[in-house]
């Protein structure tokens, strides 16, 4: 009787509250506070912003390709930033410093982590939802105001930011020391201000969930992968963005009310500034403080996700979970104290320069341990190659062939002579940027029927694979040499140096392999646009042994567990009983029999 009882007030309470909380779209799709549905609003904003990021580093490449050159076209779309058809040289540097600004904050930190912490922190586990979900949503919002103030900076008079992505002063604390040291500075540095406030709080809500949160006998040791990478990419950012606000705070304080904390003794067009007493080299050290754990805090998620992609596509647990653990957290602890390798050439002391060298040099080895780890998770593995699969390999390959420039970087004598140059926009855009979007690929690919209860057309994945990875390495691998050389970045030609005009064939190639992936991502956008409406539907075709999502799983292993076979199982699971459902979860990747296995209550 008792038991009827109870069941039949749930029954009750559970209609009573489907008829108090009814949705409506704003509250479904737009103000909505379901973790699930946040991941997806961040997704697609990070693909938008994406994609204008892309836009934006083809009109610079077509200017480094043709320099001489006049685009009719460019007049018509780009107006006044590119008289007679060729791009002005401020409005240059401007597109550099968005697309770098896009790319590292709105895209691969904002897109990548916000997106897959609020898909799979709580389905992984265990809990209803994020600890704050109000927080969570005013988290994306603040998210979505940031990428919005930033665009809007295109179309102010003088156009936006153009101080490189590292906005360094003194062109970003002089608002008169050119076109884009104007009100276009001011909306970055707005812009930023609300894109770290959003950060902060989705890292607090991530850290608080799973330190809070987790399910009955879910230990932080048999959290899955992905959750370690997420918990420490947060706390990453909660101890490391506020730094950055603080330098932005005193930048506006610069260009606004006339303080001296990043100037002295400028002089422009022949006038002396009455500035004095401060340091452009304050602003780098605050900046590379919060620059160089957010290297981590790009590249940190796409390892948990391509650890989970491989190990779940090898039908083989994770090769040494525990050392993989511990290098995630090696990796958080010494990005903390590696920052100063940006700042080699600032004359600081040759013994401070040796400690950072050191530390940068150690950082290598958890990055060497996970990489052993991908190795051996792949070796005698039953692979699937599907498109996740491949991404997840690929941001393998990426962080190899990137992270071993890096060493070079990492040796002060050695970075004195390729600081600047070509030679670091090949490191960081294979290491990071290429290896992180592979990483954020394979999660789209392996989780969208998760997302959007539709397939993915696995051909067109295939396309979209091999054309972006092919590109990527034609676009960077061939800026090494130009390093070496001596190229420097961000130069609008190289016409005027006869020393640098024989790498102007090298730069039309790079250029042509950059509109080749380019326009790869049509068929990426094709792909997801076409099947979150009209894909195969989720579950109608048999997957077997494919783990096919957070919280179904492998059926053939569910059966195993409901005959109560004594086989040992390849991945270990956690049966939850939830809501009358019963549902299959990651737990760790060591090995245990069903005789061990014991429901939660």
């Amino acid at each position: 009787m008792s038991t009827a009882a109870v069941h039949d007030h749930g029954v009750v309470h559970h209609e009573e509250g489907h008829e108090h909380h009814h949705d409506t779209f704003l509250t479904k799709y737009v103000f909505s506070q379901d973790h699930k549905m946040i991941a997806k609003q961040f997704l697609i904003t990070g693909i938008t912003m994406a994609v204008i990021a892309m836009l934006l580093s083809v009109l610079f490449r077509i200017q480094l390709a043709y320099p001489e050159s006049k685009f009719p076209l460019l007049e018509t779309l780009l107006g006044r930033f590119a008289p007679e058809g060729r791009l002005d040289p401020e409005f240059y540097l401007s597109l550099v410093t968005i697309h770098g600004t896009i790319m590292v904050f709105f895209v691969l930190t904002a897109g990548l982590s916000g997106t897959f912490s609020n898909l799979l922190i709580p389905l992984q586990v265990g809990s209803r939802d994020m600890a704050s979900p109000f927080v969570n949503m005013l988290s994306y919002w603040f998210f979505f105001t940031a990428c919005v103030i930033m665009i809007s900076s295109f179309f102010v008079q003088k156009g936006p930011a153009g101080a490189g992505w590292t906005v360094y002063p003194p062109l970003s604390a002089l608002p008169t020391a050119m076109n884009g040291s104007g009100l276009g500075m001011t909306l970055w540095l707005i812009s930023m201000i609300c894109f770290v406030g959003s950060s902060l709080m989705g890292g607090i809500n991530y850290v608080s969930t799973v330190l809070n949160m987790r399910t009955k006998g879910m230990d932080l040791w048999k959290m899955p992968l992905t959750i370690w990478a997420f918990f420490l990419t947060a706390v990453l950012g909660v101890l490391s963005f506020p730094v950055l606000v603080a330098g932005v705070v005193l930048l506006i304080f610069d260009r606004s009310f006339g303080t001296s904390f990043y100037l002295s003794d400028i002089v422009v067009k022949g006038q002396v500034m009455p500035y004095e007493g401060g340091s452009p080299i304050l602003f780098q050290h605050l900046f590379w403080f919060l620059g160089h754990p957010e290297v981590y805090i790009v590249i940190m998620p796409a390892m948990g996700i391509s650890s989970e992609v491989m190990s779940v596509n090898s039908r083989k647990p994770i090769f040494g979970y525990h050392a993989m653990v511990y290098s995630l957290i090696g990796i958080t602890v010494l990005s903390f104290i590696v920052w100063g390798h940006h700042m080699f050439i600032t004359g600081m002391n040759p013994f401070l320069g040796g400690v950072f060298m050191i530390t940068t040099l150690i950082i290598a080895v958890p990055s060497a341990v996970k990489t052993f780890n991908w190795l051996a998770t792949l070796w005698r593995g039953n692979i699937r190659f599907t498109p996740a699969m491949l991404f997840a390999i690929g941001m393998v390959s990426f962080f190899i062939s990137g992270g071993l420039t890096g060493i070079f970087l990492g040796n002060a004598a050695l970075d004195i002579n390729l600081h600047d140059t070509y030679f670091v926009v090949a490191h960081f855009h294979l290491v990071m940027g290429s290896a992180a979007i592979f990483g954020m690929l394979a999660g789209v690919y392996h989780w969208f029927p998760k997302m959007f209860r539709r397939m993915m057309d696995e051909r067109l994945g295939y396309l979209h694979f091999w054309l972006t990875f092919i590109g990527a390495y034609l676009v960077f691998f061939p800026m090494h040499f130009m390093g070496l050389d001596g190229v420097p970045r961000r130069y609008y030609a190289f016409t005027e140096f006869a020393s640098m005009q024989r790498w102007l064939s090298v730069n039309m190639f790079i250029t042509w392999a950059a509109i080749m992936s380019a326009c790869a991502q049509v068929a990426f956008l094709y792909n997801f646009i076409h099947s979150i409406f009209w894909g195969k539907a989720y579950g109608a075709k048999p997957v077997g042994r494919q783990y096919t999502g957070v919280d179904g799983t492998y059926r053939a292993y569910a059966r195993q567990l409901a005959r109560r076979d004594t086989n040992r199982l390849p991945l270990a699971v956690r049966l939850q009983q939830a809501g009358g459902r019963r549902r299959l979860y990651t737990a760790n990747n060591s090995f245990f029999t069903n005789n061990e296995f014991k429901p939660s209550a």
